[in-house]
């Protein structure tokens, strides 16, 4: 029987074994009561991060910031809420990928110079964030954290001009993925990445505007329709109106392809696309690639939460029935503890379990968006065969993850990826499932009905250039990993 500590140690854990994006941001411009609704928008952005949180508000040319490790919840409360006063605030949750959990790192990051003041929230990941760090260091400059997010304020206090002009600037020399919103006495700016990499939306509320990651925060606060920021615009909201601007000319829109697969909420409209609708037809596509295999099943049913509309799809194109046959347990809680194998293998059957009633004597075909380091996908299916099921046919709503990412994903070396290391045969082997599919990246796209999409992780074509992150490409290519 395990202690007490144990069972608590396994409802702690962090899963290592799925993927987490590294945060979202979110801003209110010209709305009474800023800080509030900027409150209820990281709730609605919270799947975005839950090491962290923070909020800046402006009053009178007066900032105050709050932040905290923990959700938004447990990091602001009333007395907290009542001092972030004004018309115009700023916020963040965060998932650490680029630099860690401390307190330095969790933002807002804020700038108190002699002659301005000005907020940072941040988005992504800066892939040249290593070689920009090193010039500002050798000029001078003093760094609180190890977030790349802590340079943009460097550059943009090093730079000349106006404040937008100084931005500019600043931008320029930035290259990978993010999305960024700037709090000042001007207004806030909204700053998308030259290739579209990490979305950004705007909507008009009220008299004034909202600032998002994704328009799900919206639709909760009644907003109009939402406006996508372009690849490589700013957008300067202030009190004369919205002023547009273009800062670098963009590259193509190459909307990260996981955004639409995993990170987003499927009530999201991301680039003009449903995301929830984007998932039911990979679903579809999956059924009727198993149409033409002749795979035989019984019911079809989805891991929670991402899963689901896949499934969904799945089972109206095959005819199955769409059964919930796993129960996610929502109040398993989080820790910073680095959990060893032993406890994430726990904390797969405390976060999921099999509806015995449902599954037994079934053949399943089990819906799941992605396959990262493998051992959650084992467990899943070890839990069906448990609960009784016949037969149990995993297909991954994606193709398969052989490439790290270095966009603000937290997959960045190819060892923890196991589609790297195993051919489909050799990981259906590996899972002890009765069969295993992926989408194609080609039928990914064509259900999404996007050709403007990053796929780097599962075919290696990065948008951007590398610079010290290529090192990692470079040693696989030249010591690949053996299957």
């Amino acid at each position: 029987m395990k202690s007490i500590k144990q069972v608590f140690n396994d409802a702690q854990v962090i899963n290592k074994n799925e993927i987490h994006e590294e945060c979202g941001v979110f801003g209110v411009y010209g709305v009474e009561d800023a800080a509030v609704f900027t409150y209820y928008g990281l709730h609605a952005l919270q799947h975005r991060g839950q090491e962290g949180c923070g909020i800046a508000a402006m009053d009178h040319n007066q900032m105050e910031i709050h932040k905290g490790k923990g959700l938004v919840s447990e990091v602001f409360h009333d007395p907290r809420m009542a001092e972030l006063t004004g018309d115009i605030a700023i916020g963040h949750v965060r998932y650490s990928t680029a630099g860690g959990n401390e307190m330095a790192n969790i933002q807002p990051l804020f700038a108190n110079l002699l002659q301005h003041q000005f907020a940072v929230v941040h988005n992504g990941q800066i892939v040249n964030a290593k070689e920009l760090r090193m010039r500002l260091e050798k000029q001078g400059s003093i760094f609180q954290g190890t977030s790349d997010s802590e340079i943009i304020l460097h550059l943009i206090q090093r730079s000349k001009g106006s404040f937008l002009t100084r931005i500019k600037n600043a931008f320029r020399q930035l290259e990978g993925a993010y999305a960024c919103l700037i709090l000042c006495e001007e207004g806030i700016f909204a700053i998308r990445d030259h290739h579209g990499l990490r979305p950004l939306s705007y909507a008009q509320l009220h008299d004034g505007y909202i600032i998002s990651s994704e328009s799900c925060a919206f639709d909760m606060l009644n907003a109009d329709i939402p406006h996508d920021i372009k690849p490589g615009e700013i957008i300067w909201f202030h009190r004369e109106g919205i002023h547009k601007d273009c800062y670098r000319i963009a590259e193509g829109c190459h909307l990260c392809a996981m955004e639409y697969i995993y990170f987003a909420r499927p009530d999201s409209v991301l680039d003009g696309i449903n995301v929830h609708e984007a998932r039911v037809k990979t679903g579809i596509c999956m059924a009727k690639k198993d149409r033409d295999r002749n795979l035989t099943a019984d019911i079809v049913i989805g891991v929670p939460d991402s899963s689901i509309s896949a499934a969904i799809g799945y089972a109206k194109e095959s005819g199955l029935p769409y059964e919930i046959g796993l129960i996610k347990n929502r109040y398993v809680g989080r820790t910073f503890i680095q959990p060893t194998q032993k406890q994430r293998e726990r904390g797969v059957r405390m976060k999921l379990s099999a509806i015995r009633a449902i599954v037994a004597d079934k053949r399943v075909v089990l819906i799941d968006d992605s396959i990262v380091r493998g051992t959650t996908s084992r467990r899943i299916v070890q839990l069906l065969k448990e609960a009784g099921a016949k037969a149990v046919h995993v297909r991954i709503a994606s193709p398969p993850i052989i490439y790290p990412c270095f966009y603000g994903v937290d997959t960045s070396s190819f060892e923890e990826l196991i589609c790297t290391r195993m051919n489909c045969d050799e990981l259906n082997q590996f899972l002890k499932a009765d069969s295993l599919q992926f989408m194609g990246i080609a039928d990914l796209i064509e259900s999404y009905h996007s050709n403007s999409l990053c796929v780097a992780c599962f075919n290696g074509q990065y948008a951007t250039k590398l610079f010290s992150y290529g090192e990692i490409i470079n040693t696989y290519q030249n010591n690949p990993i053996k299957k």
